[in-house]
């Protein structure tokens, strides 16, 4: 579009936006430049975790604009957002936006104080169903939205991916690891386009010294999840509520480490507000690790099911261990995980068995 061609002109912070983005102390998890009754622009608002972020900015005051294109969100995971008069909703693409999109948001909403990139599909079914859209997302739409946050010298969260490790051989994970990931396998469309996204936003930093931080997020569960998502805990949750055999795949020692949606969120925004995370990466996510099959019997035993177990092979690249290491979020941010993964869980499976009834529930 002709955004992409018009070319990017480095701005020069006013010496006022230079001393409200300074924060004194660097380590104090919130500065004046993103204080309460401020706006945020959410990419992929309509998702899982898009559309509780949306819910966190509205219940601190902020006003919100969530945009999504809905190719993998649901407005229904926005009708709490939409009950505030602070929310507004753009069924948009930021993978082929108008040339004018920016234009027009800062002529509707005025000015944006922070972007949260939050759009992509994300799950293994994704992968496979929605290769190209993956790709675009983390590449076209990610620098749509650092040219918007530079265009409203706005402040710019990335949300990448444990994914960016690949199938790592560091354990666990910090921060610094350049990761293992096969560039052309089924995995790829998601792994190497957002690390090309986590490139592409550090660049816009260093040439045009964009306010921006890159998070990676691990596995996180919650309510609002696709129950198609193909990832471990609605497959789990669902097939345990159906009375099905929970599938694993390989020998289901692999391990996870589970992160509850609310933590999580509170991880973002405390990231979003540290002027500590500048041009910094931060792992976010739960350094709990479970074994798979364990998780399986944990499920099953929330559910109140008899435990019952289909083995599958394991899928290529899948990873055989996963787990953050979050020394950087509670140093910088203050943050760790508080919610337990049996309360997590017994609040995920609540939800699902609600969605499960009202969807199966006969028509009258």
């Amino acid at each position: 579009g002709a955004w992409l061609r018009r070319g990017i002109r480095p701005r020069h912070r006013s010496e006022r936006s230079r001393r409200v983005h300074r924060d004194p102390h660097g380590v104090s998890g919130v500065i004046l430049s993103l204080s309460k009754g401020r706006t945020a622009l959410i990419t992929g608002a309509a998702g899982f975790i898009g559309s509780h972020l949306s819910d966190a900015y509205l219940a601190q005051d902020w006003r919100v604009i969530g945009v999504d294109n809905l190719v993998t969100g649901n407005t229904a995971n926005l009708e709490q957002a939409r009950s505030s008069p602070r929310f507004a909703f753009l069924a948009r693409d930021i993978t082929q936006p108008p040339p004018a999109l920016i234009e027009e948001i800062s002529r509707t909403y005025g000015n944006i104080d922070l972007v949260l990139h939050f759009a992509s599909p994300a799950s293994p079914i994704d992968y496979a169903q929605l290769p190209l859209q993956t790709l675009a997302v983390n590449s076209k739409g990610t620098e749509f939205c650092a040219q918007a946050a530079l265009e409203w010298n706005a402040r710019l969260l990335y949300a990448s991916t444990s994914e960016a490790y690949g199938d790592p051989l560091e354990h666990p994970q910090r921060e610094t690891y350049w990761g293992h990931v096969n560039p052309v396998g089924p995995r790829s469309c998601y792994d190497e386009s957002k690390r090309f996204g986590e490139a592409l936003v550090m660049a816009y930093v260093r040439a045009h010294d964009l306010d921006a931080r890159i998070i990676r997020i691990f596995n996180t569960y919650g309510p609002r999840m696709r129950a198609d998502d193909g990832r471990v805990v609605p497959n789990f949750v669902l097939q345990a509520l159906r009375g099905q055999a929970l599938t694993i795949y390989g020998d289901g020692s692999q391990t996870r480490s589970f992160c509850y949606v609310d933590d999580l969120v509170a991880g973002i925004m405390a990231c979003a507000a540290s002027d500590a995370t500048r041009g910094r990466v931060v792992n976010l996510g739960n350094p709990e690790e479970y074994p798979i099959a364990e998780f399986a019997r944990i499920v099953s035993e929330i559910a109140e099911v008899p435990l019952r177990t289909e083995a599958r092979p394991m899928p290529p690249d899948d990873p055989a261990r996963r787990c953050p290491d979050i020394t950087v979020a509670r140093q910088l941010l203050s943050w760790e995980p508080k919610v337990p993964v049996r309360e997590g869980l017994r609040r995920t499976i609540e939800q699902m068995r609600r969605a499960l009834a009202q969807a199966e529930a006969p028509i009258t």
